[in-house]
C-alpha cells in the first residue's frame, strides 16, 4: 500500500487547495473555515514554494487561519523543506490563530513516502508555541530535536522508516498536553533503525501525562513492539492502542495478551496483521467480551514465499 490521496480533512477542517497564480482568488472560503494546502506544484515548475506562501499571505487574512498544510515544494526527492520552514517562521507573526500544521502532504504520484527529503522539524514547534496539532510525512533526513511544548495535543510522524534519533528526540521531549501520538516506525531498508529500547521513554509515559491514543505502527518489528507495550506503564491510561500496519504475528499477539489487561481500552487496532485464525479468535474473545472495539482487518497483508522456502511479510507502507 502507498499513500495515493491527499489529506481531505485536517484539524477537523476540510482541506482546501490555495489556487495557483493564474486562478482567481475572489471566491476563496473564509480564512478560518478550511485547512489551507499550499503546494508549489500548482505553480510553474520553476516556481518556488516561498512565492506561493507570499501570494497566500497577500490574498488571505492570515490572522484568522487556523490550519496549514504544506504540500509538495518542488523536487521533494532532491531537496528538503528547510526554505519552507524558514519562510513560515519569518511569517509567524502573521498567523496568530494558527493551531495546526502538516509538513509534507505528498502522495505517491509526486514522490514515494520514503523518498521525501525532510529536515529538522523542531524549529517549527519551537517557533509556533500555540500549535495544537503537528504532522510530518517522510523519514529521509528527518530530525526531531528534544524540546518542550506546552500546547501540542496531536503529533503524527508518517514514514516508511523512522530514524532512531527521531524516536529518541520525541521520547525526550516534554509534551504535557499531548493526547494523540502516531509514529510510523517502518523498516530498516528505508531508515527505520529504531529498537524497542528507543521507545522506553514513550512507553513509560513519564513526560506524557495526558496521552490517550498511542499508535506505534507500520513496523517490521511489530512483535517486539507488542511485547514491550504489554508491560508499558503508559498503557493503563490509554483509550486507544494502535499496533496496526506492521508485521504482527502470533508471537506478538500472544505477548500482548499475556501482559497487562487491555480491557479498559475503547479500541485496539491491529489491522494489516499476520495472525492465525486461532489467535485472531483469541484476541476477539478476550477483548470484545469486555466491550473493546477490535480491528483485525487483514487489508492486503499477504505473505510471499521464495524458492528457498523463506516467508516474506511486509509493512503496509514502505517505499
Amino acid at each position: 500500500m502507498t499513500i495515493g490521496t491527499h489529506l481531505d480533512m485536517f484539524h477537523g477542517l476540510p482541506a482546501h487547495n490555495f489556487p495557483g497564480p493564474d486562478a482567481t482568488t475572489d471566491d476563496l472560503p473564509e480564512p478560518d473555515s478550511v485547512a489551507w494546502r499550499i503546494s508549489s506544484y500548482m505553480y510553474d515548475a520553476d516556481e518556488e514554494w516561498q512565492k506561493a506562501i507570499s501570494q497566500f499571505c497577500a490574498a488571505v487574512d492570515t490572522t484568522r487561519v487556523r490550519a496549514l498544510i504544506v504540500g509538495a515544494w518542488g523536487e521533494v526527492f532532491e531537496s528538503g523543506p528547510s526554505p519552507i520552514i524558514e519562510a513560515l517562521l519569518a511569517a509567524r507573526d502573521r498567523f496568530p490563530a494558527l493551531r495546526a500544521l502538516f509538513l509534507g502532504d505528498i502522495v505517491m504520484e509526486e514522490c514515494e513516502i520514503s523518498w521525501i527529503n525532510q529536515t529538522d522539524v523542531s524549529p517549527l514547534l519551537a517557533g509556533f508555541q500555540a500549535l495544537e496539532e503537528f504532522g510530518v510525512r517522510g523519514g529521509s533526513g528527518l530530525e526531531f530535536t528534544a524540546l518542550s511544548h506546552s500546547a501540542l495535543r496531536t503529533l503524527v510522524v508518517e514514514t516508511g522508516g523512522l530514524p532512531a534519533e527521531v524516536v529518541r528526540g520525541i521520547g525526550e521531549s516534554d509534551l504535557p498536553a499531548l493526547e494523540f501520538l502516531d509514529l510510523w516506525l517502518g523498516t530498516p531498508e528505508y531508515g527505520g533503525d529504531s529498537e524497542t529500547s528507543d521507545l522506553e521513554p514513550i512507553l513509560s509515559g513519564a513526560r506524557l501525562p495526558r496521552l490517550r491514543h498511542l499508535a506505534l505502527r507500520n513496523s517490521e518489528m511489530q512483535d517486539a513492539v507488542a511485547a514491550a507495550v504489554a508491560s508499558a506503564p503508559v498503557v493503563e491510561r490509554l483509550e486507544v492502542l494502535d499496533l496496526s500496519m506492521g508485521v504482527l504475528t502470533d508471537e506478538g499477539a500472544a505477548a500482548l495478551l499475556s501482559g497487562q489487561p487491555l480491557t479498559h481500552l475503547r479500541k485496539l487496532d491491529l489491522h494489516h496483521h499476520y495472525l492465525s485464525q486461532a489467535v485472531e479468535e483469541r484476541v476477539r474473545q478476550t477483548l470484545e467480551a469486555a466491550g473493546v472495539q477490535v480491528d483485525l482487518d487483514r487489508d492486503d497483508a499477504d505473505e510471499d514465499t521464495d524458492n528457498n522456502g523463506t516467508v516474506w511479510r511486509y509493512v503496509a507502507v514502505g517505499e
